[in-house]
């Protein structure tokens, strides 16, 4: 190999994999299925842990090799630096229509490469998948193959029918809130849900806190876990 072949060959993912390798965060389950609480309800709330395969987010690596200044680092960043992800074909083995009522809405948050999986882990899930509950507007863009992106999309589900009674039926779709930490989701989603859904049993999955009149699923800290009435299991350790 020449000293132009040689230079070809050296990318951003070749040099900093290393780096890649110490900052991902394993998702070393000691089982696939978690335990989930010993009862249903009426509204279900997730945000999954979407995998992109270990790919880097945000990286300048995809420079050619005759544009990589070495001697600079290379901004990287990706979900599973900050937490384990799941695969979609194992999030679809979670049996969370076990945990769901006869009527019963889901509301899931998707990234915008992760549309279809949505749609398909809602189904498998056991629900069939109705309209864009919420639009979230990040008020700062990341960067994008094709467009700057700005927006995030909560989705919702139905299995049967609209729990009943109904509360609000004037909030917007349209949520314009700052990002905050990463892959942290607007409160105001979380109280608007509240709003329309006032009386229902509600959960919130893959959660990073407990809010108030909700069960969780998935704290990170066990502390919070004390009051849920949930068995102890995958959740409780990983998310």
């Amino acid at each position: 190999m020449n000293d132009r072949q040689a230079k070809k060959s050296i990318t951003g993912y070749t040099v900093y994999n290393s780096e890649q390798e110490r900052r991902t965060k394993r998702n070393d389950l000691p089982e696939l299925y978690p335990d989930l609480p010993q009862r249903k309800y009426d509204v279900i709330y997730a945000d999954p842990p979407w995998d992109y395969g270990g790919k880097l987010q945000f990286d300048k690596s995809s420079k050619s090799a005759d544009k990589i200044d070495l001697g600079k680092n290379i901004f990287i960043s990706s979900a599973n630096f900050k937490y384990p992800t799941v695969k979609t074909k194992d999030l679809k083995k979670i049996p969370i229509y076990e945990i769901a009522k006869d009527d019963c809405l889901l509301f899931m948050w998707v990234t915008n490469p992760h549309l279809a999986q949505g749609i398909e882990l809602g189904k498998a899930w056991g629900f069939d998948y109705k309209t864009v509950a919420f639009v979230w507007d990040k008020m700062v863009h990341n960067p994008g193959q094709y467009t700057l992106s700005y927006c995030e999309l909560c989705l919702v589900f139905k299995r049967g029918k609209i729990p009943q009674p109904r509360g609000a039926r004037n909030v917007k779709q349209l949520v314009r809130v700052p990002r905050t930490e990463h892959s942290e989701k607007p409160l105001q989603v979380l109280e608007n849900i509240e709003k329309m859904f006032p009386t229902q049993n509600k959960i919130e999955l893959f959660a990073r806190h407990k809010p108030n009149g909700w069960d969780v699923w998935g704290l990170m800290f066990e502390k919070l876990m004390k009051n849920s009435p949930l068995r102890r299991g995958w959740g409780t350790k990983y998310f």
